[in-house]
């Protein structure tokens, strides 16, 4: 048997650390679990003089220093831009490693696997039964409430982090960007949503945000600035933003909400000028008390 069909034979009912276990004896090779943050979540236990293995099981993150390094190499972006898996190879590594991105069933990513070839090199076989090994971890984790709630939280942080000017270093913010492309068409369209003076204020913006992801599951939130922030996104840049709410507006009407929505984008980094453009919208509509409660830049 293969190390493909071992891999696929491994049961069902395993821990990911069992997996992870069962998985490096097969491929003879160390394996890691870290999150989109770079935080260690599970690794096999073995002796090797890799530098860069060492530092994440023993610190358990990677360094800024560190993923400097993954940037300057073109690791970041590699591992961002990869669907599936990544061989990394350079004259600056000790060792070659393959990635693989672990995803949630709505498609955001949630973890990395990685497998150093510090004992046998990698050949076609390794990086078959890898990839089916990472489909076995993210077969775990796509229900997982743990993952998707951390998923909630690393999209709304990362969208927080852009619109207050945090995220300024394209190279090392590259894998956290992407997280936002993930599961999304080519064009991106932002709304600013903020109660009206008539709200009930017994419903705090957690609970209204939690009530419109549950209502729109193909948005993406965050709360920032007293208001909540909602990512959506087409297909087609002359996407008319209303055919998305407007058979759904019981929930505005419900909590008293008011959308600005902005024009459409394609950039992740110029989030800041859209999030200031759909505020201006809001502000505007709701201070000349335009009998709507959605909307849009004057083009549409």
């Amino acid at each position: 048997m293969g190390k493909l069909e071992k891999v696929r034979s491994l049961r069902k009912n395993l821990s990911i650390q069992q997996l992870l276990d069962a998985a490096s004896e097969i491929l003879r090779n160390p394996i890691a679990m870290f999150d989109t943050n770079y935080t260690l979540i599970a690794y096999t236990e073995v002796v090797t003089d890799d530098p860069i293995w060492n530092e994440l099981v023993t610190t358990g993150t990677f360094s800024a220093q560190m993923q400097g390094f993954f940037a300057d190499l073109y690791f970041t972006f590699d591992v961002a831009n990869t669907e599936k898996i990544v061989v990394l190879k350079s004259e600056h590594l000790k060792y070659e490693r393959v990635l693989a991105n672990v995803y949630l069933r709505n498609k955001t990513k949630v973890a990395n696997l990685v497998m150093v070839a510090c004992n046998d090199d990698l050949v076609a076989d390794d990086l078959l039964a890898f990839s089916a090994f990472a489909d076995k971890i993210t077969n775990i984790v796509r229900d997982d409430e743990h993952y998707i709630e951390y998923g909630r939280v690393s999209l709304a942080s990362v969208i927080v982090r852009l619109l207050s000017g945090e995220i300024t270093d394209t190279r090392l913010y590259t894998p956290h960007i992407r997280l936002l492309y993930d599961g999304f068409d080519e064009w991106f369209y932002l709304a600013v949503v903020r109660p009206g003076e008539s709200a009930n204020r017994e419903f705090g913006l957690e609970h209204i945000r939690n009530q419109l992801a549950d209502k729109y599951r193909s948005f993406k939130f965050a709360i920032y600035d007293d208001a909540i922030i909602m990512l959506m996104s087409s297909k087609h840049e002359t996407f008319r933003k209303t055919q998305v709410l407007r058979n759904h507006t019981g929930i505005f009407d419900d909590f008293d909400l008011y959308a600005g929505i902005s024009s459409s984008f394609e950039n992740m980094f110029q989030l800041q000028k859209y999030y200031e453009e759909a505020l201006a919208l809001l502000t505007s509509g709701i201070e000349e008390r335009r009998p709507k409660r959605i909307f849009l830049e004057n083009a549409l």
